[in-house]
């Protein structure tokens, strides 16, 4: 399958004098000369630079022995960092050879007098079996992270993963605001946000991704553009929509981690069985005044519990409060957050232990952290040998009845 062409500026503008994309190809291709692969690697051997503009997330699986990881939406604003010598052949590859043309265009546009595009792309590469190298940060990624690679447990593997990782992020909110900040801070590649609020001023004092001049504002588009200042290397989806039945599956699967900061008894039974289901790794957290918990339940390890197995039926409305009606320490959810940021990322980096079968309580007001053992519990209605699914729809109205 081939890679998206970059659809920015220069692409829209480019595209207005063509009727269809085919033709701008053609008249492209006719402009850009194209190069083999395995020409492209005799070239580079004579002293050419490869540039490989595909994006951090797609080098992370790996790249061209010897390439130069650029990503093409910053290729204007940093090539002449990069190589100021605008008379070294430079040969531009992506997954499949379209925006490598896009991208050869625009070093000649700059100047560059001897560009040209690798045909076929990465795919090709390797497809022909050229050599290629575990895809390594570029500058700006090697001085963004430069204090989390110098850890061997995460290094320049470790951070590719992140790089491939994709997180789902169910609330823009007390949990989900500073668990977003921390895994975009570290470089995770895809955050999907889930949320169908908006800003409103009684959030800030403890969801610090918001601002007040957003107030008003769909939460899931005040977090991107905060996640997009901070990093903008990080790619952020969202879904402004609210959680049920009939949408649980699809807005979970395809990620790798699902972080809870959900606020609601209903919505988290609803991400327990998609949890179930998806194989989907859930890290839990929940807040409430001066107390919050933690903890993992990752279905793909042998004797994980789940959700259910620690609360097998919904509270009661009286004995479960939310925020908005109990109250809550405004630092608390940021501390709560913050672990399960820091599970998730072990969770991706497959390091250290996670709390899968423990319970991790903390209590702000004597500043005290307790663990729990959390075992599977065999007759648990969600993951135990009895347990039957009958559906999301079944869950909703379980969830119902027991409010």
């Amino acid at each position: 399958m081939g890679d998206p062409i970059e659809v920015g500026v220069s692409y829209t503008l480019a595209m207005t004098a063509y009727p269809d994309r085919q033709s701008w190809l053609t008249d492209l291709r006719s402009r850009i000369p194209e190069v083999a692969p395995a020409e492209a690697l005799a070239r580079q051997a004579q002293g050419a630079l490869l540039l490989d503009v595909r994006e951090d997330g797609e080098r992370a699986a790996g790249t061209p022995a010897g390439a130069l990881g650029l990503s093409r939406g910053f290729l204007e604003l940093r090539i002449g960092q990069v190589e100021p010598d605008r008379r070294r052949p430079i040969l531009a590859l992506c997954g499949s050879g379209q925006r490598s043309l896009l991208a050869a265009e625009a070093l000649q546009r700059m100047g560059y007098a001897e560009v040209a595009s690798v045909a076929g792309g990465f795919e090709r590469w390797k497809a022909e079996g050229l050599p290629i190298a575990q895809g390594a940060p570029d500058a700006d990624a090697a001085e963004r992270y430069a204090r989390q690679l110098r850890l061997p447990q995460v290094g320049e593997a470790g951070q590719a993963r992140l790089a491939a990782a994709k997180v789902v992020l169910l609330g823009a909110g007390g949990l989900g605001a500073p668990a977003a900040l921390y895994l975009a801070a570290a470089g995770v590649g895809r955050l999907t946000l889930v949320d169908d609020d908006r800003v409103e001023r009684s959030n800030l004092h403890r969801q610090v991704i918001h601002a007040d001049a957003r107030v008003g504002m769909p939460k899931t588009e005040s977090a991107r553009l905060t996640l997009a200042a901070l990093n903008p290397r990080v790619r952020v989806e969202t879904r402004s929509e609210r959680l049920h039945a009939g949408n649980v599956e699809a807005l979970l699967a395809g990620h790798d981690v699902l972080i809870d900061g959900a606020d609601n008894f209903p919505a988290r039974y609803l991400l327990a069985a998609a949890s179930l289901r998806l194989q989907l790794p859930m890290v839990y957290g929940a807040v409430e005044r001066f107390a919050g918990q933690v903890s993992v339940f990752d279905p793909r390890r042998a004797g994980s519990p789940c959700y259910r197995c620690l609360f097998p039926e919904p509270p009661a409305a009286a004995d479960a409060p939310n925020c908005s009606e109990a109250g809550v320490l405004g630092v608390l959810p940021g501390i709560v957050g913050l672990l399960q940021a820091t599970e998730a990322l072990k969770l991706i980096l497959g390091i250290g232990e996670p709390l899968v079968g423990r319970l991790l309580a903390f209590d702000a007001l004597a500043m005290r952290f307790r663990e729990t053992r959390l075992p599977r519990d065999p007759a648990c209605p969600g993951c135990g040998a009895d347990a039957v699914f009958r559906g999301y729809e079944d869950v909703a109205r379980f969830c119902a009845a027991a409010g």
